[in-house]
């Protein structure tokens, strides 16, 4: 395994599970140190303890990232525990179907929330630790909703457009002091949200239909893709939307 990320100070929020524990997983297999925000402890706790039993540095924060005190306690952990910060992926998200008509204020508030807002509370923080570290990189998980849409879900298509705009406004504002912000556009991948909302064989099929490459994606070839991205390999690539999908938004 490449070492990349040696001694890299690392914030990966939603970290307790699916995308944000196979990346945390990978990046502290590649030397980094590891800070993980989550609301479940117990699963955090258990992330960090399968890092630590394999040699690596890990570290868990009770974090809800809608909160801002919150994501600023835990990259300000993120700074005491190791000195620096060197990158993050920002990797929470998640809602409903739902579609517009149907749709109360509350059910808004709360997706954008949890798929936006989020992401801001955690740039705005992230930043300037990483400048004042000397430069880096940050990853922020938008999905294939953030450039295609989807009628059933509206308020979260709308979030993940949002984040790549901000992502991108974030890149360019930070550009000059070294810090990269990028944005994954992620399709369909085998995470264990996907497997619930894929019980059946008929529903299994027409995702694959829906999959130029045939094939649904896994955690570990996002997690593969966000160490290259955080990593100083990609140092020219700033302010841009990069689809992991399996050709699903070059339709």
């Amino acid at each position: 395994m490449s070492v990349r990320l040696r001694s890299k100070a690392i914030v990966v929020t939603g970290g307790s599970s699916g995308m944000g524990k196979a990346f945390a997983q990978r990046a502290a297999s590649e030397g980094a140190k590891v800070v993980i925000g989550a609301r479940d402890k117990t699963r955090g706790d258990e992330v960090v303890a399968g890092i630590r039993n394999s040699g690596g540095e890990a570290l868990f924060v009770p974090t809800d990232v809608t909160i801002e005190e919150q994501v600023a306690a835990l990259v300000g952990e993120a700074v005491a525990q190791f000195g620096r910060l060197d990158g993050a992926f920002n990797n929470v998200g998640g809602t409903s179907p739902l579609r517009l008509r149907e749709m109360n204020e509350a059910f808004w508030r709360d997706t954008i929330d949890r798929n936006l807002t989020s992401v801001f509370f955690s740039l705005k923080h992230e930043i300037p630790a990483i400048v004042a570290s000397g430069g880096g990189s940050i990853v922020n998980n938008a999905s294939t909703m953030g450039v295609i849409a989807d009628p059933h879900i509206p308020a979260y298509v709308a979030a993940k457009h949002g984040v790549i705009g901000l992502t991108r406004s974030a890149a360019l504002d930070a550009a000059r002091e070294g810090v990269r912000v990028n944005a994954l556009v992620t399709g369909l991948v085998d995470t264990s949200l996907f497997r619930q909302g894929a019980s059946n064989p008929e529903l299994q099929q027409y995702f694959l239909d829906m999959q130029p490459s045939g094939q649904i994606g896994t955690e570990e070839d996002v997690a593969a893709f966000t160490a290259f991205l955080l990593s100083d390999e990609a140092t020219y690539i700033t302010g841009a939307a990069l689809s992991i999908d399996g050709g699903m938004t070059a339709k």
